[in-house]
C-alpha cells in the first residue's frame, strides 16, 4: 500500500439524527454480511485497517477528511449492534470522552453475561488499559487521546481503535490495534497509525528504543542518583533543547518526580513492562527516564513516527498522494458488495452506492 497523509481537521457539533440513524442501519447490514460470509474475527481485521475503516465511514455517509468520522462511525457501530451482540459474537465497549473511561466496566459487564474465563477477562481489560497508556505515555507525539473503543469477539480476540487530538494544530490522529498482530505490547504494537503530519515523537515502543527499555529497571534502582543525574542534565539544558534530543521544554515537578521514583523502587520492577504498568508512571516520568538513559548512560531512544497510513485513497492530482488503484478497487468492491447484499430498501441501496461512488470516484478520475 502506498503511504501518505491527508488533513483530518478537528470538528465541532453533532451528526444529524437523520444521518446517524441511516448510518446505524447501513453499518448493521454490512457488518452482518461480513460475519455471515466470513467471521466476527474478519470484521476485527477489517476495522483495524486504517484505510478500510475510513472507507467504511465514507460508505456510511461521513466526510473522508473529518475527525468526526472516527467517533461517529464507531458510535454508529456500537448502537447498530445493540441487542445483537450475543447473536453475532461482537461486543463494542468504550466511546468518546468520559465513556472511554468506562471501557473496563463495560467489558466486565459483558463477561458476566457471556461467561468468559477469568483469564480472557483479564486479557481484555489489560488490552484496553495498556493500549491507551502506550499511546498517551510511550508514544508522545503531541496527540492526547479522547476516544477509545475496544471491540472483541467470543473467542477473546480484540481490536482497539482510538483517536487523539492536537488542539494547537487542530488535527486528529487515529491508532489501530489488533490482537492477532501483537507479539509485544511494548515493541511495534500498532496495526496502523493514521495521521496527516509527520512529527518527531518520543517513541519508546520502537525497536530502536529496546536498549533503553531493557536498561530502565537498572536506572531506576537508585532514585537519589537518578535525581542527581536529572538535575545535572537540567542545569546543562537551561531550558534549551539539545539539538538532537527533541524533548519538550517544560518545568518538572521535582517533588512529584521524587515521589514517583521511590514508588517505583518499592515495587522493584524487573522489566520495562512492569515499570509502565505501575500507576502514576506517566509521560513526564518517561521523559525524565529517557533523558537520563540517553545522556548519562548512552541508551538511545527513537524519535521516529510510526504513522504510515492516510485517511483517504489519494487524489487525481497526487494530493495528498497518488491514488493506489489496487487498494482503491479492492476496498470499493468489498463495500459495494456489502451494500448490494444488505437488507436495505432499493432506494436506500442506491443512495448508499451513489454516496460511496461520489466519495471515491471523484478522486480517481
Amino acid at each position: 500500500m502506498r503511504q501518505g497523509y491527508a488533513t483530518i481537521p478537528l470538528d465541532i457539533g453533532k451528526c444529524p439524527p437523520w444521518l446517524f440513524e441511516r448510518m446505524k442501519r447501513l453499518a448493521r447490514a454490512i457488518i452482518f454480511k461480513i460475519i455471515e460470509k466470513y467471521s466476527p474475527e474478519e470484521f476485527l481485521r477489517r476495522i483495524s485497517h486504517p484505510v478500510w475503516f475510513q472507507s467504511f465511514g465514507c460508505a456510511l455517509g461521513f466526510d473522508w477528511n473529518s475527525s468526526g468520522l472516527t467517533t461517529t462511525t464507531l458510535g454508529a457501530i456500537k448502537e447498530a449492534l445493540k441487542g445483537y451482540e450475543k447473536e453475532i459474537g461482537i461486543f463494542v465497549c468504550g466511546g468518546k470522552g468520559k465513556t472511554s473511561l468506562k471501557t473496563p466496566d463495560e467489558i466486565q459487564n459483558w463477561v458476566w453475561k457471556i461467561g468468559f474465563s477469568e483469564k480472557i477477562t483479564e486479557n481484555l481489560i489489560y488490552a484496553s488499559k495498556i493500549s491507551a497508556k502506550v499511546d498517551n505515555t510511550l508514544l508522545q507525539d503531541g496527540f492526547s487521546l479522547y476516544h477509545h473503543n475496544l471491540i472483541f469477539t467470543k473467542s477473546g480476540h480484540w481490536a482497539v481503535v482510538q483517536q487523539g487530538m492536537n488542539i494547537e494544530r487542530s488535527l486528529a490522529r487515529r491508532y489501530h490495534w489488533l490482537s492477532f498482530k501483537i507479539k509485544d505490547f511494548f515493541e511495534e504494537p500498532h496495526f496502523g497509525v493514521a495521521s496527516q503530519i509527520k512529527v518527531s515523537p518520543l517513541n519508546l515502543v520502537a525497536k530502536k528504543s529496546k536498549p533503553l527499555r531493557d536498561f530502565s529497571p537498572e536506572i531506576l534502582k537508585k532514585p537519589e542518583k537518578f535525581l542527581k543525574d536529572f538535575l545535572t542534565i537540567k542545569m546543562k539544558l537551561r531550558d534549551v533543547e539539545y539539538h538532537w534530543h527533541p524533548v519538550l521544554k517544560e518545568k518538572f515537578d521535582l517533588g512529584r518526580l521524587r515521589k514517583t521514583l521511590y514508588f517505583i523502587k518499592e515495587r522493584e520492577p524487573q522489566s520495562f513492562k512492569e515499570i509502565v504498568e505501575i500507576k502514576g508512571v506517566g509521560p513526564k516520568t518517561i521523559r525524565a527516564l529517557c533523558l537520563v538513559g540517553e545522556i548519562i548512560y548512552g541508551k538511545k531512544v527513537s524519535f521516529e513516527d510510526p504513522a504510515r497510513y492516510s485517511f483517504c485513497h489519494g487524489g487525481k492530482d497526487g494530493t495528498p498522494y497518488p491514488v493506489d488503484k489496487k487498494t482503491y478497487d479492492e476496498v470499493l468492491g468489498i463495500l459495494e458488495g456489502g451494500i448490494k447484499k444488505s437488507d436495505l430498501s432499493i432506494s436506500e441501496k442506491e443512495k448508499s452506492l451513489k454516496n460511496l461512488e461520489l466519495k471515491f470516484k471523484n478522486k480517481a478520475n
